[in-house]
């Protein structure tokens, strides 16, 4: 029989955030009871949910659920209706749905930039496409800095690190109101030098029905051919293509997974169920020229049921190409804000 580790080494005894859910499978029944009888005994072990703590917001018809693990928007209702399309709860986060991106926002090809005269390289964590994908602040847990009835306010703090050695304070702020949630992502450099930037969030719309039959408006005067990378070509202009959504018109078998610029501030997004008047639009209050859409056709768990609506500094590869790429100078901090918000398609609301 192989040698089995130390009882303390099994159960993470004097490790706080150890998962001890997943410890029963294939052990015998003996060392499970005594495995449990050292946990009851241990002081200040905990079993960490996948998710973090959940932060509860209503304010209204609209409610919210925030969780603390990426600071992820994890739910979005009106009159109980869902807005969003979130991973259920308690469980690891799914397709990056309502992911901080941060501090770049979509994709890094090859995981290598230039700036300020020194070539970094990210690790890939998109290896089938060799890129480096939505950042660095989705899989940590943030700091709850406020958690009242109507607002979650959430703080990570960025070390330097090999890739992208600059250290950045991060904050995201979630705020439920009459108009439904807005959402302000900020950022500060703390380092001594100034630093590439982007960010968004990455949200995935529902009104309750597949996408063919939904109507889309969509106020970008351009759109970005993809490689089968997901990286993108020069910006062209939508008229006369089939990403013209500057009128609402209905999405059909369309697929995107694409950018979308010249988005003004104060520009609304909206997706649209055209039986029941079901919506869920996306307002930008300034600092986001571009959307990306996703229709998450080779999603398991969603296919063409929940549009990602991603509101971005800058478009995928932004590192690379430096269209509306951000550079944080030290000490100055950047925000960015937009809000969610809807119908049910309740009768008067």
């Amino acid at each position: 029989m192989g040698r089995r580790p130390a009882a303390h080494q099994r159960a993470g005894l004097g490790v706080a955030d150890h998962d001890l859910a997943g410890l029963g499978g294939g052990i015998d029944s003996g060392y499970e009871t005594h495995v449990q009888t050292l946990v009851s005994l241990c002081q200040g072990v905990r079993v960490r949910a996948a998710a973090g703590l959940p932060l509860p917001l209503s304010h209204g018809p609209y409610a919210a659920e925030v969780v603390t693990v990426g600071a992820n928007l994890r739910a979005l209702t009106r009159d109980g209706v869902d807005l969003v399309a979130g991973t259920p709860a308690g469980e690891i986060c799914q397709s990056f749905r309502g992911a901080v991106m941060a501090p770049w926002a979509n994709r890094v090809a090859d995981g290598t930039y230039e700036f300020g005269g020194r070539q970094h390289e990210l690790a890939l964590t998109e290896p089938a496409r060799r890129n480096a994908l939505h950042g660095l602040a989705h899989w940590v847990d943030w700091t709850v800095v406020e958690h009242t009835a109507d607002r979650a306010l959430l703080r990570h703090e960025l070390v330097a690190q090999l890739g992208y050695p600059w250290p950045l304070d991060l904050e995201a702020d979630y705020r439920l109101g009459d108009d439904g949630l807005t959402v302000t992502l900020r950022a500060t450099n703390v380092g001594a030098e100034p630093a590439p930037y982007s960010t968004g969030l990455h949200p995935y719309l529902t009104v309750g029905r597949r996408l063919d039959d939904c109507v889309l408006t969509l106020p970008a005067g351009t759109w970005c051919p993809m490689s089968d990378r997901g990286l993108p070509s020069a910006p062209q202009p939508v008229e006369g293509t089939p990403y013209d959504f500057r009128e609402p018109r209905p999405l059909g078998d369309l697929v995107l997974d694409h950018p979308f610029g010249g988005v003004a501030d104060g520009a609304t997004a909206t997706l649209t169920d055209p039986d029941t008047g079901r919506s869920v639009s996306v307002t930008v209050h300034g600092g986001l020229p571009w959307l990306h859409l996703f229709t998450s056709d080779p999603l398991p768990w969603g296919q063409r049921e929940a549009l990602a609506l991603e509101p971005t500094t800058a478009p995928p590869d932004a590192f690379g190409s430096g269209i509306d790429l951000v550079v944080l100078e030290p000490g100055v901090p950047h925000e960015v804000s937009f809000t969610i918000h809807g119908t049910s398609g309740v009768t008067g609301s």
